[in-house]
């Protein structure tokens, strides 16, 4: 009988530790947020090659969105890339964050979760990363900062490195310079 309780208490005691990090949604939203990021930055360079054209990820401290006008303004339907499985993950922040008027679902877009913080480490790349910033892929899938002539063929993009945090989780975003990889 008292080794039945001492299981008993281990298990609530295991349970109630165990449970209250598998409950908490915050250090999850970090990496899922960083994973989600990471697929839309790789879809816009795939749908570069693809389309053979050049492909513009609008990246702000808010989100990201793939557009297909020169500045990654994505005013009209035409400008927005189409989400590959038909939409996006409809999240709030996503809802909040991608919306030309109203929300439009179909986008290529992600929205930033309120517990979630972006930075950029390192010096390069904060304009990319600003209020209104964008880089944009080539028809060849090489990236491009905003200031780079659309069509030229010298790029100053530098490998762009984003720390993606949420409560104690961590998860870093890279962009490789020369060839667009991201991982």
């Amino acid at each position: 009988m008292v080794e039945l309780v001492m299981v008993m208490v281990l298990i609530g005691i295991l349970g109630a530790v165990a449970g209250s990090r598998f409950f908490g949604s915050q250090v999850f939203e970090a990496r899922a947020y960083a994973d989600q990021s990471k697929a839309l930055i790789r879809y816009a360079q795939k749908l570069a090659i693809a389309q053979n054209r050049n492909v513009y990820v609008r990246s702000t401290p808010d989100g990201f969105a793939v557009c297909l006008d020169a500045g990654a303004a994505c005013a009209t339907p035409g400008d927005r890339a189409q989400a590959p499985g038909g939409g996006n993950n409809g999240s709030a922040a996503t809802r909040n964050f991608c919306v030309s008027g109203v929300y439009v679902a179909n986008w290529a877009c992600i929205g930033r979760p309120a517990a979630v913080v972006v930075a950029v480490t390192g010096t390069g790349q904060r304009a990319e990363m600003a209020a209104g910033g964008f880089f944009f892929f080539d028809a060849a899938g090489r990236p491009f900062n905003r200031a780079d002539p659309a069509g030229g063929g010298t790029s100053t993009f530098a490998r762009l490195t984003l720390d993606v945090r949420s409560g104690s989780q961590t998860s870093t975003l890279n962009v490789e310079a020369e060839t667009g990889y991201v991982f």
